[in-house]
């Protein structure tokens, strides 16, 4: 063998050799690349996941002020019947002791027939 045979077997070993290293560096390369792509998926998708519990959250607390604003008109509105409802009672309570207490001292009695006599038992009331 002589040198220039000898210079292209190195040659070529050389550049196999440049060819192995570029491919592994290469390979390297794109496994950092696929490890931090799957990362910045992870951390997106965590994220996106925060978000949805920020946004649920939020949501259920308006949804749950609406829910007590509701109760609360819905309490107030059957207090204002109640409350109605036990003025119209107390009116109709003191005319009817108003009228009782007109129709308070009438005579009250009552009579029955025995043979040929008449019994009357009659009662003055004054209260």
């Amino acid at each position: 063998m002589d040198t220039q045979n000898l210079e292209k077997a190195a040659i070529k070993i050389q550049s196999w050799w440049r060819g192995n290293m570029v491919r592994r560096t290469l390979l390297h390369a794109a496994l950092r690349a696929w490890v931090i792509q799957c990362w910045w998926r992870s951390m997106q998708a965590k994220m996106l996941e925060q978000r949805r519990r920020l946004a649920l959250r939020l949501y259920t607390c308006q949804e749950w002020a609406v829910v007590k604003m509701q109760a609360q008109v819905r309490m107030w509105q059957a207090r204002r019947r109640f409350l109605q409802a036990r003025q119209a009672a107390c009116i109709i309570q003191s005319h009817w002791r108003w009228h009782a207490s007109q129709t308070r001292g009438l005579i009250r009695g009552r009579y029955e027939v025995r043979a040929s006599r008449l019994e009357l038992d009659i009662e003055i009331l004054m209260t």
